[in-house]
């Protein structure tokens, strides 16, 4: 009886042993070559494990070779899963890729159902067609999640089969093999492959083979090349719009255009919108650039009427919305200030991880942009705000044509005067150099008013000789000089007359100390000036106090607070066409002259005064030596100190009346300091100690006045009046001081007296 093909099958299956032997004893290099498909030369031995070996070994050369010559994943991918297919006998294998969207990780059918006859078109999955897998469902969830593979013998025995996709395609599957593709730590995708063909189920040689990296060959680096790609996206869209964002500071909408026009073309999407936050409602969004992408005409919003999202066409077009991708616009105070939107990946892909990291960045650099943006309409209206303040400033201080008139005596109008009838005017009002004594070191202001005080000022330009020279507007300089008087607040000390005569001592020690001939006329003209400005707008207080107190002005200026106040201020007049008696300079000399007044203004700051005196010692011990008389200069801030402090040198019934001005004005600051900071003055300043003022009065001259005029009449003798003055003033203050500490020790004793008595 003749054995029929099924009695070979079954005696084989069931003698292995046999079957191994006879085919490692019967087959031929010839036959394996018929058998491979393989030339003959490549067959020179007889073992049916080592004909798996090359079979195998010659697939992933071919493999390698594939991937070498070519770009496309999915095209590789389709060849290595279709020799898997043959390798392990599966019926089918497919591809799910790893993702994340919104935060949560799933699985996506890349390739599906690949066999041994399949082409590539008909495995690869369109996105409205794929198969979504969370990794709380199914096998190959379960794989992802936990990063191994799995040989199920029967799915029926397993609680992670999920029957749903054989129910959709009406596939019955028996058994699975499926594998994690990694890329480092990190799954890539997920190989399964079903229904073993040529036996019950996969054996532990299949798990080898598809276990193997054959995927991880061609995924890994695929992975690892499209997230190198996502990056350098994610760093030109970066740089492209902040290039754009900071074209335009000025409008935010403009900005936001610009910028999301580039995204859109590196999210390769069909279109985009962007709402901002309305900020004069409540929180309310609206859609200012619904913008057409590519050619399409515009559409009017993404939402149904009843607020979903509509998969009806949005407009004639036909177009319609198949995936989003929405984001806040956060700034960096973390407010929102609108919503992004992106719609419809041009390749027919959902929007995946690395799209939202990148949307993400755009949208928190696009908020921060915002606060800038924001920033530069608060300065704008800043810089708006201080202009009228200033305009109203200006007003109030800026001489104007009546007040000339009152000055002057005329009843024209300042404009229609020559320069030539205005100094004939001029000589006639102005009360010359001898009326009031201007060039005296003892020169006193209680018999003149503020008017006069203007008058003087004037008188000084003409005496040095700076006008006609530098063709200075005779008008120009009675508005400014007016000006700089309403300048000066009505304060107990720091007022205009102080201003004046801290002016009138800068002229005196150029003209009857003959310090002028160390000086040019252009630096004699800007120290005169500095004089008269350096103490305008004082508030009364001192530095110190403006930092305490939060003032502005301490914010503003980090140093000498006050004289950096006063030095603008001077400037501000100075900017008024009107008033600026350097407008005939040329460049040169207007640069010079400012650049004069901030060290003559600066100078005032005593803090800097001590700083410098040992380096004003050394010029006068040099004095002597010096050929170049330009060397003086730096006497400059010596000297605006010498006249700021100059009440100290003037006759005692001067310098008395000064001095309790001054101590009233410090006594208004003691009494904010206790009230408003809650903080107890010194000694100055405090009401409470007024009959220690001319033990304070020395103290003063002591340690700050006494170095001044000493060096100064020290290097020019002609300035000895001043150091005369002083001497004589402490003098008068020491009786004071030992009159009233007299007193005191008599109430002292009479107090300790009717103590004992009451005892």
């Amino acid at each position: 009886m003749s054995a029929t093909k099924e009695d070979v099958e079954k005696f084989l299956d069931g003698n292995p042993a046999f079957a191994q032997g006879y085919f490692n004893k019967k087959l031929t290099p010839g036959a394996l070559s018929v058998m491979a498909g393989i030339s003959e030369s490549k067959v020179d031995f007889g073992m049916l494990q080592e004909l798996g070996q090359i079979e195998e070994g010659q697939i992933l050369f071919d493999l390698i070779k594939e991937m070498q010559e070519n770009v496309n994943m999915e095209k590789v991918v389709f060849k290595i899963l279709k020799r898997i297919v043959a390798l392990i006998q599966a019926d089918r294998c497919s591809l799910f890729m790893y993702r994340e969207r919104n935060g949560i990780a799933e699985l996506a059918t890349r390739l599906f159902n690949i066999t041994t006859e399949s082409e590539l078109d008909d495995c690869v999955v369109h996105p409205d067609h794929e198969i979504v897998f969370p990794l709380d469902l199914g096998v190959v969830g379960n794989v992802a999640q936990t990063k191994k593979h799995v040989n199920l013998k029967d799915v029926n025995e397993s609680s992670h089969f999920s029957s749903f996709v054989d129910d959709l395609t009406e596939y019955k599957t028996r058994n699975i093999l499926a594998s994690p593709i990694m890329n480092g730590e990190d799954v890539v995708a997920v190989i399964m492959a079903l229904n073993k063909t040529t036996g019950p189920h996969f054996t532990t040689e299949d798990e080898d083979v598809s276990t193997e990296d054959e995927g991880s060959l061609r995924l890994g680096p695929t992975h690892l090349n499209y997230l190198y790609n996502c990056e350098t996206r994610k760093g030109q869209v970066l740089l492209w719009s902040a290039n754009k964002v900071f074209e335009e500071l000025t409008d935010i909408e403009r900005q936001f255009h610009k910028a999301l026009y580039t995204v859109r073309a590196y999210l390769n999407c069909d279109r985009y919108s962007v709402g901002l936050l309305d900020m004069t409602k409540e929180k309310e969004f609206f859609d200012i650039w619904p913008v057409l992408m590519g050619d399409q005409p515009p559409y009017s919003g993404p939402l149904t009427p009843d607020g979903r999202v509509s998969s009806e066409p949005l407009d004639d077009s036909g177009w319609t919305i198949k995936n989003v991708l929405s984001m806040p616009i956060v700034n960096m105070t973390e407010d929102i200030v609108g919503v992004a939107t992106f719609y419809n990946r041009k390749d027919g892909k959902p929007f995946d991880q690395q799209d939202e990291e990148l949307m993400e960045a755009m949208t928190n650099f696009l908020g921060w942009s915002h606060l800038n943006t924001d920033t530069y309409d608060r300065m704008k209206m800043i810089e708006n705000r201080k202009d009228i303040a200033q305009d109203m400033v200006l007003y109030h201080v800026k001489c104007r044509d009546d007040e000339i008139q009152n000055i002057l005596y005329f009843n024209r109008e300042p404009c229609d005067c020559e320069e030539e009838e205005f100094l004939q005017i001029l000589k006639k009002e102005l009360p010359g150099p001898k009326k009031f004594e201007i060039y005296e070191f003892g020169f006193s202001d209680f018999d003149c008013t503020e008017l006069e005080l203007v008058m003087c000022a004037i008188q000084m330009f003409y005496e040095v000789g700076v006008v006609k020279k530098f063709q200075v507007p005779q008008e120009v300089l009675v508005r400014f000089m007016y000006s700089i008087s309403k300048g000066y607040r009505k304060m107990p000390y720091h007022n205009w007359r102080h201003g004046f005569n801290v002016g009138q001592t800068m002229f005196t020690l150029l003209t009857t100390g003959n310090m002028k001939r160390y000086y040019t006329d252009l630096e004699v003209m800007a120290m005169i000036t500095s004089a008269f400005l350096h103490d305008i707008d004082h508030r009364g207080t001192n530095n110190l106090y403006q930092v305490k107190s939060g003032n502005p002005l301490a914010k503003l200026h980090g140093s000498s607070v006050l004289e950096r106040h006063h030095l603008e201020f001077s400037k501000f007049l100075l900017a008024d066409e009107s008033l600026n008696i350097y407008q005939n300079l040329n460049r040169r000399q207007n640069e010079h002259a400012i650049h004069l007044m901030d060290i003559a203004i600066i100078a005032t700051d005593l803090q800097l005064y001590f700083k410098k005196r040992t380096m004003f010692q050394k010029i006068v011990d040099l004095s002597k030596t010096y050929e170049d008389e330009k060397k003086w200069v730096d006497w400059m801030a010596m000297m605006m100190t010498a006249c700021d402090l100059s009440a100290l040198t003037k006759p005692w019934e001067v310098q008395s009346k000064v001095a309790l001005s001054e101590a009233a004005e410090f006594w208004v600051q003691g009494d904010l300091e206790r009230e408003v900071l809650e903080n107890q003055p010194i000694t100055m300043m405090d009401r409470n100690f007024a009959g220690e003022l001319p033990k304070l009065q020395c103290g003063f001259i002591d340690f700050v006045c006494t170095f001044v005029y000493k060096e100064l009449s020290r290097f020019h003798p002609a300035i000895q009046p001043m150091y005369d003055g002083m001497l004589n003033n402490r003098k008068e203050w020491k009786a004071k001081q030992e009159e009233y500490e007299a007193q005191q020790a008599i109430l002292k004793a009479q107090s300790g007296s009717k103590t004992c008595s009451v005892c």
